[in-house]
């Protein structure tokens, strides 16, 4: 069987072109922030501050009261990618990380922060 001739092919779309999630972050695989997978983030509105586009305004429209695990699969984006572009959104002062578990949580929390994150990544 010959190979298609350029131009045999009637409705050939040009192929999508696709930007290595690790671009988003030049490369950096850490965050400078701490943020647990199962952390509560708050978007801070700032008045007059620059807010980002692309993958990071998307990120940064999404992420108030949900955790990283679910920002992550919102935008579906690798979880270190969104580590990353969340820790940056922190240090530019437009994202809190709410506090979660600490060594006195009672039982009922730890497993309503669980299911409230399996239900976020069950979503998508």
């Amino acid at each position: 069987m010959a190979a298609p001739e350029p131009g045999d092919e009637p409705d050939a779309a040009p192929r999508a072109r696709y930007v290595r999630a690790y671009t988003l972050t030049s490369g950096r695989t850490k965050a400078k922030v701490d943020l647990p997978l199962e952390a509560t983030l708050e978007r801070i509105t700032l008045e007059g501050a620059h807010v980002p586009e692309g993958q990071v305004g998307q990120i940064l429209e999404i992420c108030h009261s949900k955790s990283v695990a679910e920002v992550s699969a919102a935008v579906r984006l690798p979880i270190g990618v969104v580590r990353v572009l969340l820790g940056d959104l922190v240090e530019l002062g437009h994202v809190r990380v709410q506090a979660t578990l600490t060594e006195s949580s009672s039982v009922d929390e730890r497993r309503d922060l669980i299911e409230r994150t399996l239900r976020g990544l069950r979503a998508l």
